[in-house]
């Protein structure tokens, strides 16, 4: 069995599995670049991310909020 065979095949399937990833991340890249211009067309009209107030107060450990519920 000779491994040049199918050398055409095994090289046109690398390089399609290539193309489809290198489309996927330009397609993610451009999506996340539209995305974050709607966000800031939205902040200017004065809409806000509900999980920009939640990042602003600090998390407490999960043990110390169920502690304290037990003693409650």
């Amino acid at each position: 069995m000779e491994t040049t065979a199918h050398i055409d095949f095994i090289a046109a399937a690398y390089a399609a599995a290539v193309i489809v990833v290198g489309v996927l991340i330009a397609w993610v890249m451009l999506d996340r670049r539209a995305q974050l211009r709607k966000i800031a067309q939205l902040e200017l009209q004065g809409i806000t991310r509900r999980s920009a107030a939640a990042s602003v107060r600090p998390i407490e450990p999960a043990a110390k909020s169920a502690s304290e519920r037990a003693s409650a």
